[in-house]
């Protein structure tokens, strides 16, 4: 009888460890009644269950900004919310992220992390036509449904027990069209009075940022700090060679000084870019334009930074040829931004402070970055 029970113990070990994630939050159960939950929109109003309480389906979609994954799902989410508006179908999305969690090297993909304020930038532009709720404060919510990864889709009944858990559908580029459309059919299922035909399936996507996540970040930072930062004298011929840019890397160059305010406030942004997209097809380079003699000054900024991209001191006393070496239209304030394409193409100019959006929504647009995988 002993070892009865214990094999009996085991399997249901067994059991419970296939159906719990690696990070530890088990995922909703089919069958299962929807969790309420209280939760503000982008718009400013709150989202509860009983919003919702007229609909026959409900369609619950954990996504978030920076994933090229959630990403390329976003136009697909619009339009399965316009296809079903008229036929009782709601649909609701919610952003589990916790933005403290997320890593600037993760943010690769995007040109917006997954705080409050930058969610209602994506869905300003993207003209989203459903509630885009926020839990990454709490992630209280999040907790109660387990999404595995984003962009998860939970599909409940009209007595709101769960019918379905899973992706989209089986083709993640926004380019090709899928084969199976799984939420679909679950929400045709549903709407037809039938079984569901597929219950479950995996998720594929970026792992959803648990507030536990937050020394991965630390560690990060950590790391970065310890990287050397240098800075290399360059002349008039070597900054005609890094505008011409001859490499094959989208290249954003940055003059500065020690004595501009707007150029070193600036300066973390670049910072950040830097750190965000470096593991891809770009390079960020700074040119002081300090005198010589403030050379000590120019490297010790740079380490405050932890500035360990490629950084030049423009030496020369005849800071006009520098300026006619950058770009010949320049009139010479500083700061001033280049973001120049292999072959000496410059697809962005800034005389003056940046926008840091912008900027990061020119990168990462551009067709040697991209969006998607």
């Amino acid at each position: 009888m002993k070892q009865l029970w214990t094999l009996l113990l085991c399997t249901l070990l067994a059991a419970a460890a296939s159906a719990m994630p690696p990070d530890g939050h088990p995922t909703l159960a089919i069958g299962s009644p929807a969790p309420d939950f209280n939760l503000q929109d982008v718009s400013g109003k709150t989202y509860s269950l009983a919003a919702f309480k007229n609909a026959k389906v409900l369609v619950v979609v954990f996504t978030c900004n920076h994933c090229p994954t959630a990403q390329a799902y976003e136009d697909r989410l619009i339009k399965l919310t316009s296809d079903y508006k008229n036929k009782g179908v709601a649909v609701v999305a919610i952003n589990p992220n916790d933005n403290k969690a997320l890593r600037l090297d993760e943010l690769d993909f995007s040109d917006l992390g997954d705080s409050f304020e930058d969610m209602k930038v994506r869905a300003r532009e993207k003209h989203f036509n459903f509630p885009y709720l926020y839990d990454g404060e709490t992630q209280a919510v999040a907790h109660r449904y387990g999404p595995v990864a984003t962009p998860h889709v939970f599909v409940f009944d009209a007595a709101r027990k769960l019918r379905y858990n899973g992706r989209f559908d089986d083709t993640e580029s926004p380019f090709k069209t899928p084969v199976t459309n799984d939420a679909r059919n679950a929400i045709d299922a549903l709407l037809a009075g039938k079984e569901v035909p597929v219950k479950t399936t995996k998720i594929f996507g970026c792992s959803v940022k648990w507030a536990e996540k937050r020394d991965g970040v630390a560690r990060a930072k950590a790391e970065w700090a310890k990287e050397p930062v240098t800075v290399d004298s360059i002349d008039v011929k070597g900054i005609q060679e890094l505008v011409k840019n001859t490499g094959d890397k989208l290249r954003l160059i940055n003059v500065w000084a020690t004595w501009c305010g707007p150029c070193t406030k600036e300066f973390p942004d670049f910072m950040d870019m830097y750190h965000m997209y470096r593991d891809r097809d770009f390079e960020f380079i700074s040119i002081s334009a300090d005198n010589a003699a403030k050379s000590a000054q120019v490297l010790k900024f740079l380490q405050k930074q932890g500035a360990s991209c490629k950084n030049y001191q423009f030496t020369l006393d005849d800071k006009y040829k520098l300026i006619e070496a950058i770009d010949t239209s320049w009139q010479g304030a500083l700061p001033y931004t280049l973001l120049v394409e292999p072959g000496g193409k410059v697809v962005y100019k800034m005389e003056g402070a940046i926008d840091p959006y912008l900027l990061k929504k020119t990168i990462v647009n551009n067709h040697l970055i991209g969006k998607y995988p």
